[in-house]
């Protein structure tokens, strides 16, 4: 497992989990293993693209990560 250094990305990566839960109606904890183990979504996207994402929208981050995770074929 690694380990986000950095408290507002740590911050960012929760926000993003439960905001894609709400959206989709999903446990958080699934949204979880789906960005981590059934893909490289949170470590590959979401963390490098922080200072890029964090000043989006909710709406345009959730729609961005659930089309990403569709581009890869990742379920919840």
């Amino acid at each position: 497992m690694r380990n986000i250094d950095n408290s507002n990305v740590l911050e960012f990566a929760i926000f993003c989990i439960e905001n894609v839960a709400i959206k989709i109606d999903a446990d958080p904890a699934k949204v979880y293993l789906s960005l981590t183990e059934r893909s490289d979504i949170l470590y590959s996207y979401i963390v490098p693209s922080y200072d890029v994402l964090h000043t989006q929208g909710k709406d345009y981050i959730v729609e961005d990560i659930l089309e990403l995770m569709q581009e890869r074929g990742v379920q919840v």
